[in-house]
């Protein structure tokens, strides 16, 4: 497997060269964590083995959302986050995707456009609800967004999870959306481009003469309970790139492979190392930015709402147990690692 840091140690410098002008402190604190992790820059600990008296170092991980090593640690913490908020109603999933006439200005001003877009999205969903003759405005919704397609291509887009259960905070009741439906996607593509257009002219930015009239939004059935959260987890928390799909590296091009969404059919891209890094390391996201936001009941804040919503189902959540990390084994003899002592981080020369 071809790692992912030794393809930045071969061409960063042409990276630097070729798209230097593009890049933000953001985009090289992100590759210099990605470079750093599991190294003494972030700590350590040293390890003993009671059983046959070797001792060792592990290297504590960057913890950057960047870096492809770190992702399974986010899906995980969601993955629990979310088990205390389940409902054993469907799941639904809708993505609002940004045309194409717009990615050069979103690309500029990432931090404003991300957030309109966002906002756009999860007020489109609570109107269609509100209007919705089984339903009310008082949904809950788990919004992640996402800026890279299969082949690692610009593409600003969000994903909305939205359980199919909405709360009428005047009869404090709650209502539970029969069938495999929710909303018309041609509908909320309409709705969401008005009031995209409209954020945009709000907050003084001109609309490209040639955008589309017709925008994308889709809008389908994702399963119930946990094995829905366990699918979403996995598409939700996916990295940029995973290192088994770096195929080949030849000293000037990498070539990576990818699943391409509409065929499902498995598919090769061949560019210039430069131009691979960049491909990755442009959708790191500005410095303090959510990409992932919960709206209504299954906002953190509103925990007595989702409680109650669960009592109406008859559930009973329990706190979930105090997580215990499996103990360090010895590369010797197998046998549990003791923690000796932690060492603080070792900042790089220069």
């Amino acid at each position: 497997m071809i790692e992912l840091t030794s393809i930045i140690e071969r061409y960063r410098p042409r990276l630097q060269a070729t798209y230097g002008a593009n890049m933000t402190r953001q985009h090289n604190r992100a590759i210099d964590a990605v470079m750093d992790c599991r190294t003494a820059r972030y700590g350590s600990m040293s390890l003993a083995c009671d059983d046959c008296d070797t001792q060792s170092i592990s290297h504590h991980a960057c913890g950057n959302r960047a870096c492809h090593k770190c992702q399974h640690h986010d899906t995980s913490r969601w993955l629990d986050r979310q088990q205390q908020k389940l409902l054993p109603v469907n799941y639904f999933m809708a993505t609002f995707t940004l045309p194409a006439e717009l990615r050069a200005v979103t690309a500029r001003h990432q931090k404003v456009f991300y957030n309109l877009l966002l906002e756009c999205a999860r007020s489109t969903l609570k109107t269609f609800a509100g209007n919705h003759p089984e339903l009310d405005s008082g949904i809950g919704m788990t919004a992640v967004l996402h800026t890279h397609t299969r082949r690692l291509d610009y593409h600003p887009h969000v994903h909305v999870i939205v359980p199919a259960v909405s709360v009428d905070a005047k009869r404090r009741q709650c209502k539970k959306l029969p069938g495999d439906y929710l909303f018309n996607a041609f509908a909320l593509a309409k709705v969401f481009r008005a009031r995209f257009i409209e954020g945009m002219v709000a907050l003084g930015y001109t609309v490209p003469t040639n955008i589309p009239g017709k925008w994308v939004v889709d809008c389908r059935l994702v399963g119930k309970g946990m094995p829905a959260l366990k699918y979403l987890s996995r598409y939700l928390y996916r990295g940029v790139i995973n290192e088994k799909n770096i195929l080949r590296d030849d000293g000037e091009r990498v070539t990576f492979g990818y699943v391409e969404s509409k065929t499902g059919a498995y598919k090769t891209r061949t560019v210039p190392g430069a131009t691979f890094l960049w491909l990755v390391y442009q959708h790191v996201l500005p410095k303090g930015f959510r990409r992932v936001r919960d709206y209504g009941y299954l906002n953190g804040n509103a925990k007595n709402t989702l409680a109650r919503i669960q009592a109406s189902f008859g559930l009973l959540i329990a706190r979930l147990p105090q997580v215990i990390r499996p103990p360090y084994r010895c590369q010797s003899c197998s046998g549990a690692l003791r923690i000796v002592a932690f060492m603080k981080p070792v900042r790089p020369s220069g």
